[in-house]
């Protein structure tokens, strides 16, 4: 019995926030606050990764099936 992945489709701006939002914090807030610099540049990966598997993994035809309710 296979599981379906239920993985969410990120928009491609998800993905261009991360990255300037990464560049933005390694190259401006890092050296002046390391903690809040460090902080920001994590949450940023992470926003990262989790775009590039939403990439990968998410369903191509969700807007086909996003009115149809599963039959029990």
């Amino acid at each position: 019995m296979e599981k379906e992945l239920n993985i969410a489709p990120l928009s491609g701006g998800y993905m261009i926030t991360s990255i300037v939002g990464f560049l933005i914090s390694a190259f401006y807030i890092l050296p002046n606050s390391g903690t809040w610099g460090f902080t920001f540049v994590l949450f940023f990966t992470i926003m990262f990764v989790a775009s590039l598997i939403s990439m990968t993994y998410a369903p191509s035809d969700w807007p086909l099936r996003m009115g149809k309710q599963k039959a029990k």
